[in-house]
């Protein structure tokens, strides 16, 4: 059992508040999903829960890790770059698989469905799909025989195969997990607690919530308790507003009165000052009622998005005609024999195993797209590196003229998409995942595309900001080609669905 006690945490560098009076205990066998907008803190606390010391440089804490003589296990989100170049050997070997007995290595094998052959082989762990790359992690984890898990983001960069996978796994290991993920579908299907970090007023405060509740209950509870709070407060405010108005027509006629006062009536004179100090008294109650009155909600809200009206496409005009008779990457083949053929108003995803050729794909079909004049195509990369200089602050990336009303019109934008002022002053490379792939919208809403060309669109993108992202993609005039895992995204925004095989592409799903 873990139980966190009144944790508080700050960033050192400028005393950015991450978590205030943070208390839960999570219990045998519970799952927790730890949820907010990027750069919140959830991978800091889950750093923090497990060795403090990956966090000493950057962060101050206060109050209790009771961690109860628990053994942790921890899945970083990223594997390191030393990692990456070692065999899956070497890496398996030094997460103590050698200490282990045969028994013990098949049940893990098992439990994470990977032959147990793989972790004697010697290829590097870069050349491992994604879904094998989080397998093999896990197995890594589960070697040093954990009582709770604490994952970060184990949902990102894998297959639809392999998500269905993560998700039984979640639910059915036996062990208590306290995990980040970004996939609703996964959440809403493994989660029985949730904690929510939110950063109000700006970034200002702190607020962490805990709910016993599965996430989708946590979602429309809150939902309902914000909508509850607000009718409330409208509700208490009318009310007040027009004790206010009556009151103060009262203290205008008494001070009135008392300004007109004959001098030759001191008695009523005596008598307007006791009645203006009732009324003033009656002021002072009003406003101790003010402070106890329903207070307006406070949320954290979810990215504003909106494309201008030029984004159309015609429904009959050819955006793409493709057949390609081989897909390949360094000399490897990867597909062949891919025919694909894209109309105004059509919105597509491509689906696949990892290491299947999608972005290779989509790569191919950006370099035709961008270059073309009859339309105005935008490509997302999955890598934000490959579209944007991220040494270049938000503003001068989004900027085309550089005129004074162009950078203000930006701001203005990238405030309503929640970008703090500092945020948009700083070089992109210091924002997180998910404010890099808010920047590819406002580049995408700013500039007026009508064909998105779109990588993991969803994929660092907070489970409360991607139904804001799916509802504006969704009702886009133009043209979407795609490639995603989000199970949500695909159902909501795409009307067609390809799946890319070694044997070409082939269509599972349109409702053209």
């Amino acid at each position: 059992m873990l139980q966190i006690k009144n944790l508080s945490i700050n960033h050192t560098k400028d005393s950015h508040v991450l978590a205030e009076n943070l208390s839960f205990v999570l219990g045998e066998g519970e799952k927790c999903a730890v949820i907010g907008e990027e750069g919140n803190g959830k991978s800091t606390l889950l750093k923090l829960i497990y060795d403090p010391g990956l966090v000493e440089d950057y962060i101050e804490y206060s109050g209790e890790i009771i961690r109860n003589g628990a053994v942790f296990g921890y899945l970083s989100q990223e594997i390191s770059d030393t990692d990456k170049e070692k065999t899956v050997a070497e890496f398996c070997g030094e997460a103590g698989f050698s200490e282990l007995l045969p028994y013990e290595i098949y049940d893990i094998a098992d439990r994470i469905g990977l032959e147990h052959g793989l972790f004697e082989s010697d290829r590097k762990m870069s050349t491992l799909s994604g879904g094998e790359k989080v397998k093999v992690r896990m197995a890594s984890v589960l070697a040093k025989k954990p009582d709770i898990l604490l994952l970060d983001e184990p949902s990102n960069d894998i297959d639809i195969e392999t998500l269905e996978w993560l998700e039984n796994f979640i639910n059915f290991c036996g062990l208590s997990v306290l995990y980040i993920s970004h996939d609703e579908t996964l959440l809403e299907r493994t989660a029985d607690m949730v904690i929510h970090m939110e950063q109000l007023r700006r970034k200002t405060a702190a607020r962490c919530t805990v709910a016993k509740l599965p996430y989708r209950t946590y979602v429309e509870e809150r939902a309902f308790g914000f909508e509850k709070q607000e009718q409330m407060a409208r509700s208490e405010k009318r009310d007040f507003d027009k004790k206010m108005e009556r009151y103060r027509q009262i203290y205008q006629k008494v001070d009135h009165e008392q300004e007109n006062i004959s001098r030759q009536d001191p008695h009523g004179g005596r008598l307007l000052k006791k009645k203006m100090h009732s009324v003033k008294a009656m002021g002072r109650r009003f406003e101790k009622e003010k402070e106890n009155l329903t207070q307006m909600p406070e949320s954290e809200d979810a990215i504003f998005l909106r494309f201008g009206e030029n984004s159309e496409v015609p429904l009959g005009k050819r955006v793409i005609s493709l057949d390609l008779p081989e897909l390949s990457v360094g000399g490897k083949r990867l597909a062949g024999d891919i025919k694909l053929e894209i109309s105004g108003g059509e919105k597509i995803c491509i689906i696949g195993k990892n290491g299947a050729g999608k972005t290779t794909l989509l790569r191919k079909i950006a370099e035709e797209l961008l270059e073309r004049k009859d339309i105005k195509a935008a490509y997302m990369p999955q890598n934000y590196e490959e579209g944007f200089d991220l040494s270049k602050n938000p503003v001068e990336l989004l900027a085309v003229g550089g005129t004074k009303e162009e950078r203000t019109r930006i701001r203005t934008y990238l405030g309503s998409i929640k970008f703090t002022a500092d945020e948009m002053s700083h070089p992109a490379k210091e924002l997180s995942g998910g404010q890099k792939a808010k920047l590819f919208f406002a580049k995408m809403a700013l500039g007026d595309y009508n064909v998105l060309i779109l990588d993991e669109p969803t994929r660092n993108l907070s489970p409360l900001s991607n139904p804001a992202v799916r509802a504006v993609l969704k009702n886009f005039g133009g043209v979407i080609i795609s490639v995603s895992h989000d199970r949500k995204y695909i159902a909501e925004v795409c009307e067609t669905v390809c799946e890319l095989t070694e044997s070409g592409l082939r269509k599972l799903k349109t409702d053209k």
